[in-house]
């Protein structure tokens, strides 16, 4: 069923190359639709805390240990619902996106679909890299091909970062085959790989390879700088699909990979990370305060988010994995309702700049309502999904260190600043007469961004089904590096309790 999902998207892709372009919107919307339903049925019959699902093992290049190897844990299983969801609203929101070549822009939006399935899927390293690698050919012509002036210095500049993290994640990939096949037969199976004895030295070392190319990817402070340069200039659908889908795979790999295969190098790193995620996280928040361009706003503000999700990660507790893991789909949701919205209003307004714009709140209140939930839920508010994913977050991060914690509840602060204040100018003041006529959100722009406003109250109130796949999941994740969760203590009598510590 995996191969058949990844497969549906791949082939839809290929064949819109020899289709008319007069129909390839509605195929491309067929084809995203029926991975959809593929997905869906998937799900259906996923069990909850029934291990590793859905897996498929061929022998691919037997001479290095390769398989052709597929499977879906909790992890997996909302990394791939996540991706089946967006890629169908991001082409009913952008149903006249590539006007100048429609065939080639929704081709790449289902290959990109495609090899993005088959990274959350894979179970075996040197796969996961093919794939890894192989997601930046379809984003490069995504932002280069379609978008803004000067697109095409930003898809150079994304492709860069990219490369040279794919460059450092083959050493260790390389240095993983010397590894296993110095303890016997060589094998890049996560399974076998799990159970290898590497020594704390070559732990450590291939642990800085994985953990480099997964932070460009995410991305991670310092290594972001090519995140608001390619949100500005791509369409909005494709920085929906960048943001929301691609740059999980960097939070996606640290939590299978880096704890997956290096547990003592990952507690050894961290301090490290620990710092790179506070500081991502107010930096991310500081710098998206001072933005004038809405887009590149949004982008900076994923900085932020996946500081976030990177310390739920590293502080190595139960409630810390849980909330990194449904927090990279409540930032998915979230991120790409903002993407989605702000491509309405640009469209409507001929600008991405916030100065120039101002008063659309009278003018289209359908759309600034729109505007405000999404934006309401990127900062945390109580009642929407992101809530619970910061709160389990914050918890963990002042059960680690208090000071950790601190620093973390500013991004908190600062998110509050950089989204009400970003309304207030674009939404609010005097309606100028050009904008007095401003059309409102159509149907069709409607229908796409009601499902993310949906999943949006739904998983504020009711995040159980996120929880139940992401929480054993985290349970094997913890009990395989070594952690483990103190209960909480109770008083004889029905005294007060007092929360353990993580250890």
């Amino acid at each position: 069923m995996l191969t058949a999902l990844i497969l549906v998207p791949l082939v839809g892709a290929v064949a819109l190359a020899f289709l008319p372009a007069t129909i390839a919107r509605t195929v491309g919307l067929a084809v995203s639709a029926a991975t959809l339903v593929l997905g869906g049925v998937i799900a259906l019959r996923y069990e909850v805390d029934g291990g590793m699902q859905f897996t498929e093992t061929h022998t691919w290049i037997d001479a290095l240990g390769v398989h052709y190897a597929l499977g879906l844990d909790g992890l997996g299983l909302l990394m791939v619902l996540l991706t089946v969801v967006l890629v169908p609203i991001v082409l009913v929101a952008e149903w006249d996106g590539g006007r100048e070549n429609p065939k080639a822009y929704y081709a790449w939006i289902l290959a990109l679909e495609a090899l993005s399935l088959a990274v959350f899927c894979a179970t075996d390293v040197f796969l996961f890299y093919v794939v890894f690698e192989a997601t930046l050919i379809p984003a490069y012509f995504l932002v280069g091909g379609f978008g803004r002036e000067g697109r095409s210095a930003a898809a150079i500049k994304f492709l860069m970062f990219q490369l040279a993290g794919g460059l450092v994640l083959l050493a260790s990939v390389i240095g993983l085959y010397v590894v296993s096949a110095q303890q016997g037969t060589p094998s890049y199976l996560l399974s076998d790989l799990a159970e290898l004895d590497i020594s704390t030295e070559a732990g450590r070392w291939l642990f800085v390879g994985f953990f480099i190319a997964f932070a460009i990817k995410a991305p991670l402070f310092p290594v972001h700088t090519w995140l608001a340069d390619t949100t500005e200039k791509a369409t909005p659908g494709t920085s929906v699909l960048l943001v929301c889908v691609l740059d999980k795979i960097g939070t996606f790999g640290m939590l299978r990979f880096c704890l997956g295969i290096f547990p003592e190098a990952s507690q050894w790193a961290t301090p490290v990370v620990i710092a790179l995620a506070l500081i991502s996280i107010v930096y991310g928040a500081f710098v998206a305060i001072g933005q004038d361009d809405v887009l590149r706003l949004i982008g900076l503000t994923s900085l932020s988010h996946f500081g976030f999700i990177v310390l739920g990660i590293f502080v190595f507790s139960s409630q810390g994995g849980s909330g990194a893991v449904i927090y990279m789909v409540n930032h998915g949701v979230g991120t790409a309702a903002l993407f989605l919205i702000a491509g309405y209003i640009i469209k409507r307004r001929g600008t991405t700049l916030i100065s120039e714009m101002g008063g659309l709140e009278k003018a289209t209140p359908i759309l600034a309502g729109l505007f405000l939930v999404a934006g309401l839920a990127t900062l945390g508010l109580p009642g929407l999904s992101s809530f619970i994913s910061e709160f389990l977050v914050l918890l963990s991060a002042f059960d680690y260190r208090w000071w950790v914690g601190a620093i973390a509840v500013s991004g908190i602060v600062l998110a509050a600043i950089y989204v009400l204040w970003a309304y207030q100018r674009i939404m609010t003041g005097p309606t100028p007469d050009d904008v007095a006529s401003t059309p409102d959100a159509g149907k069709r722009e409607i229908l796409a961004v009601a499902p993310l406003m949906v999943a949006l109250v739904l998983f504020g109130f009711f995040p159980q089904p996120l929880l139940d796949a992401s929480n054993p999941y985290i349970d094997d994740l913890m009990q395989h590096v070594g952690v483990t969760d103190d209960a909480p203590a109770v008083a004889p009598g029905g005294g007060s309790h007092e929360s353990g510590e993580g250890h």
